[in-house]
């Protein structure tokens, strides 16, 4: 991605045509941190700027990760913007066990979110 002084290189870039919006994907080898939500902020936001044209939904920004601080989430852009997600990656697909706990504990999450 070019802007007016300086060329970015993004992990992916999609354009859905159902969505009718640009996604841009970055995949990190590590645990999630400040600086990858502010690298994958101001991509969105250039997009938004320059590639983005009039009928165009929202650019939508996903960091894959191998581990997400909630804790982090809940103190940057990522909270409070409906376009930028982050998420985290398995090197292996987990047991169906693993999986059942994981449900449990989003269904959880959201109970206390929707109660907050």
């Amino acid at each position: 991605m070019r802007t007016e002084t300086k060329i970015y290189y993004i992990d992916l870039v999609f354009y859905n045509i159902i969505l009718k919006a640009y996604c841009i994907l970055e995949l990190k080898a590590g645990p999630l941190t400040h600086q990858d939500i502010g690298q994958l902020d101001m991509y969105v936001r250039v997009f938004e700027d320059l590639k983005k044209i009039p009928g165009d939904n929202p650019t939508i920004g996903i960091i894959l990760c191998t581990d997400k601080d909630e804790t982090l989430v809940k103190y940057s852009v990522l909270e409070e913007n409906r376009q930028l997600f982050a998420s985290r990656y398995r090197l292996v697909l987990p047991s169906e066990d693993e999986l059942s706990r994981q449900i449990e504990i989003e269904k959880e999450l959201l109970h206390r979110a929707r109660d907050y």
